[in-house]
């Protein structure tokens, strides 16, 4: 513990040097101008499309908000076939714009969908598939869009751990029909709260502009019933600086998570995500699955806690395991995403998380 922070926590926010955002900020104060898609809004929306390699592209004040207005931007409601590995966004999102989950189980070593069960759980009432990126482990993409295409389905991606990354050069939101990323503080890439939705097809944009801003067109006309999910200007001054640095923090990333392998890979017990080749990684989390170590993830846990090091149970319980969805859903229907959340454990990952504390962290697991 000698020479480390005395509380490391699982992820600590990147940010820019001070006089970087203070300077990006300067101009507020002559302009005035401070949220309804401002200048540095869309230069901030411009600057995304190109990173992400993406046609449209549009902000949002939060993840979540993208999500719903991703979902609702179709017009559809019915089932919507996800994955109840997931953050609690994802399922409440399907809820909140008028579907009803259904919960595919997962495949047991990258905890994405499983497609090979996923055409079972279509019925005549599916319209969607909300597939998610876990941990930035890429989906299987062409399994899952073969099967959407073969049924008429929407595949709209939750991405909100994928940014930047890409699959054989292509830009991750380059599938489906659209993705949603989340920019929160605790992501890869972040504008203090917010997210984005992108999409191929430029008929959306109408609705997807109008669900974020009342329905708003102009000064006399209201054309949809909309709520408000406007990213300000100081989270877009955020996103621009932070954009700035992301591929040198994603650099750092990477060899945290080298020394994690290095140093956990051969422990008997200890489960590891493999890294697949054809993907450019963002090293947004470091999981690690305990099965058949010498302690269960709860010892873990615990004696990682009482040295003032917090892992994360990410994701327990699953979401179909909620209370508020108590009644509704069994999760012994997906069985290898129960397993998963009883074993698995998020370790400390950000930029500047020094190496001789992923040592000490692997020290205590490995004693």
């Amino acid at each position: 513990m000698e020479g480390r922070e005395k509380t490391v926590r699982v992820t600590r926010s990147s940010m820019p040097p001070f006089e970087e955002y203070t300077e990006m900020i300067k101009v507020l104060w002559d302009s005035h101008w401070l949220t309804n898609m401002g200048d540095l809004h869309n230069r901030l929306e411009e600057s995304l499309k190109g990173y992400l390699k993406v046609p449209r592209l549009s902000l949002f004040v939060n993840g979540h908000i993208a999500l719903e207005a991703a979902l609702g931007a179709f017009g559809q409601t019915g089932e919507v076939i996800t994955t109840p590995f997931t953050f609690a966004s994802t399922a409440h999102a399907v809820v909140r714009s008028g579907s009803v989950p259904v919960f595919c189980d997962i495949r047991p070593d990258d905890y994405t969908m499983d497609p090979d069960k996923l055409e079972a759980l279509i019925t005549p009432r599916t319209w969607a598939v909300v597939p998610v990126h876990v941990y930035g482990n890429l989906c299987q993409v062409e399994r899952i869009e073969e099967i959407a295409r073969a049924h008429g389905l929407k595949v709209i991606y939750d991405a909100a751990h994928a940014f930047g990354e890409t699959l054989d050069g292509k830009g991750v939101a380059s599938f489906g029909d659209a993705s949603m990323f989340s920019f929160h503080a605790t992501k890869v890439f972040n504008t203090i709260e917010g997210g984005a939705v992108a999409y191929k097809d430029p008929a959306l944009s109408h609705r997807i502009e109008g669900l974020k801003n009342f329905g708003i067109m102009d000064e006399e006309n209201v054309v949809l019933v909309g709520g408000n999910g406007k990213m300000n200007e100081f989270q877009a001054a955020m996103g621009l600086c932070n954009l700035r640095h992301v591929e040198q923090e994603i650099g750092k990333r990477e060899k945290i998570a080298a020394r994690y392998r290095t140093r956990l890979s051969e422990a008997e017990g200890i489960h590891l995500c493999p890294e697949a080749d054809n993907v450019k990684h963002n090293y947004a989390y470091m999981p690690v699955v305990f099965r058949g170590f010498k302690k269960d993830r709860e010892q873990v846990f615990r004696e990682l806690t009482e040295q003032d090091i917090h892992p994360r149970k990410y994701f327990y319980p699953c979401v179909n395991a909620y209370q508020c969805y108590q009644g509704q859903y069994d999760p012994e229907e997906t069985p290898i995403a129960r397993q998963i959340s009883m074993e698995v454990l998020t370790l400390p990952m950000y930029a500047d998380l020094p190496l001789e504390t992923v040592d000490e962290i692997c020290d205590i697991i490995l004693r």
